[in-house]
């Protein structure tokens, strides 16, 4: 079985879920900042998304749901998917974003299965809190190391495609390690290095 794993945020889709939604409350320079940090591996990405989160308490749940329903999904992304399905892989979507918008890009994008993390609503509207699968730096590289033993999936099989430092602990398990528009501290890891926005360019190097 071949296995590919995508980041969601600033890889399948253009952009940080957290920030469309923070454009709506105008605080998103504030809140690409934290991000950013987070992504470039100085802060602790469990600090960082637990921040980003409250700075939201109060936000609308029918506005948060309809932002997510409607990001702009990079270039390539579902025509990658595709392909990859046809080579015989089976796709997943890892995201420490929210699964208010990774169940939507399922559908629309064709992936195979999503883990993330998920908001609390309280009231109709957000409380500020989360839970989920995705909420340390090293939850995605434990999440596929539980997948691969379940499946019986090599490292040889499984390709990874992401974008910032929270992707770094996935990128051990795999021998395909993509990092498409990334930051430094990932690219210094990747054995795939896309810097056009395209996701179909990843395919030249399967």
């Amino acid at each position: 079985m071949k296995f590919a794993v995508f980041d969601f945020d600033s890889t399948l889709m253009q952009g940080e879920t957290l920030e469309f939604i923070a454009r709506e409350y105008n605080i998103e320079n504030l809140m690409r900042e934290i991000t950013t940090e987070a992504m470039e591996g100085k802060t602790d990405f469990f600090e960082s998304l637990t921040k980003r989160v409250a700075l939201l308490k109060g936000a609308k749940e029918a506005k948060v749901k309809e932002i997510c329903e409607n990001l702009p999904y990079t270039k390539g992304a579902k025509e990658t998917i595709t392909e990859l399905h046809k080579m015989g892989y089976k796709v997943a979507c890892f995201s420490g974003g929210y699964e208010t918008a990774t169940i939507p890009a399922q559908k629309i994008l064709g992936f195979d299965a999503q883990f993330s993390n998920i908001l609390h609503f309280k009231n109709g509207e957000m409380t500020g809190s989360l839970g989920g699968e995705m909420m340390f730096s090293d939850s995605k590289g434990k999440m596929l190391k539980r997948l691969q033993n379940l499946f019986n999936i090599k490292e040889k099989d499984t390709l990874t495609v992401g974008d910032g430092a929270n992707d770094l602990s996935m990128f051990q398990y795999a021998d395909k390690r993509a990092a498409f528009c990334a930051k430094p501290v990932l690219k210094a890891k990747a054995n795939i290095i896309v810097d056009n926005k395209d996701l179909t360019e990843i395919l030249n190097y399967l």
